[in-house]
């Protein structure tokens, strides 16, 4: 039996939603008191949305742009990668492997409607486990999960 949903189209994420993550990102991160920067990704990794926080570290912007490049490529949150990349894990030559921007830190989680990768969000500033959650809550908002 063919399945059908398959070849079925997927609406790609819009800049409105983009938009809409990066705002409901930085709300979740000023109620926990953190700077940070906010970058969302289509799938084929091209930029939607960025905003980093007037006091947010600089390099909160490269760490959340990575982190989100991160999710779109291997389609799972960079949480999830963590160990991975840690001797003998599977991923563990694979940042130095490749000339792409990934990062392994908590913070990038990959955007999906109806099954499908459709980009990712990518958080950056506080603690890794506080940008996951920043990232998650704002998917949450905007895209119901």
């Amino acid at each position: 039996m063919t399945d059908l949903t398959a070849n079925t189209p997927v609406l790609p994420l819009t800049t409105d939603e983009a938009d809409a993550l990066v705002v409901a990102a930085r709300r979740a991160a000023e109620e926990q008191g953190i700077r940070t920067a906010v970058t969302v990704l289509d799938a084929g990794g091209h930029l939607l949305a960025f905003r980093r926080d007037d006091r947010a570290l600089l390099i909160a912007g490269e760490t959340s742009t990575r982190k989100a490049f991160t999710a779109v490529q291997l389609g799972t949150p960079t949480v999830d990668l963590v160990d991975a990349v840690q001797p003998g894990g599977l991923f563990h030559t694979l940042p130095t492997a490749l000339d792409r921007p990934l990062l392994f830190i908590a913070g990038g989680v990959p955007l999906h409607r109806d099954g499908r990768l459709i980009g990712a969000v990518g958080v950056g500033g506080g603690a890794p486990e506080q940008d996951h959650r920043i990232a998650t809550a704002a998917i949450e908002e905007v895209l119901g999960g």
